[in-house]
């Protein structure tokens, strides 16, 4: 029987204790429900592709020396491989292969979101004035969220095959509807 959103969200819960920490992986759900649409099979991949998104880092809080490891054999045991397999792509240390939409969907989105929050954190106005003009420039600023690869937000683009600028507004448009439940509405 499939993973439900349900059960993942009681893993991410137990395993996650940083109320920082569920909020991305529930900012990449999100932005992964809305890739699955754009990016994926459509509604047809939207639970995979969010999935995906919210366990991607599920196991970094508690285990963060053996992060993927413990939620990729968490969800092979569940003969989840392709959530597997796109998470164990997302570690980019791993070498493992882009292979799906799922696999490139969670790459080019996962750091992006992560950044577009930070973004979204210093703006008065937060993600309601946000543009891919003002997150390019932030990019541009190796201080500012430092722990972000920005090599792989440029990479993810690339792998999706859209324009670095274009694939910001996505995740801009993706989050910007549930900016009270992320919060995303500036300071």
């Amino acid at each position: 029987m499939p993973l439900t959103r349900d059960e993942g969200w009681q893993l991410l819960s137990d395993w996650t204790p940083s109320e920082s920490l569920r909020r991305h992986a529930r900012s990449v759900e999100l932005v992964m429900r809305a890739a699955a649409l754009r990016y994926g099979a459509g509604a047809a991949d939207e639970e995979r592709f969010g999935l995906a998104g919210m366990l991607h880092d599920a196991d970094y809080d508690q285990w963060p020396e053996e992060h993927p490891r413990r939620i990729v054999a968490w969800l092979e045991e569940r003969a989840e491989h392709d959530i597997a397999h796109a998470i164990s792509a997302h570690y980019t240390k791993w070498g493992v292969a882009w292979e799906t939409p799922l696999d490139k969907a969670l790459l080019a989105c996962d750091e992006l979101t992560g950044f577009v929050g930070a973004c979204c954190l210093v703006r008065p106005e937060g993600i309601a004035s946000l543009t891919p003009k003002s997150v390019k420039k932030k990019l541009k600023d190796k201080h500012f969220a430092a722990k972000v690869e920005r090599h792989e937000v440029t990479f993810g683009a690339e792998l999706l095959g859209v324009e670095l600028g274009e694939h910001i507004q996505f995740v801009i448009d993706a989050l910007k509807p549930h900016a009270d439940e992320l919060a995303l509405g500036g300071r």
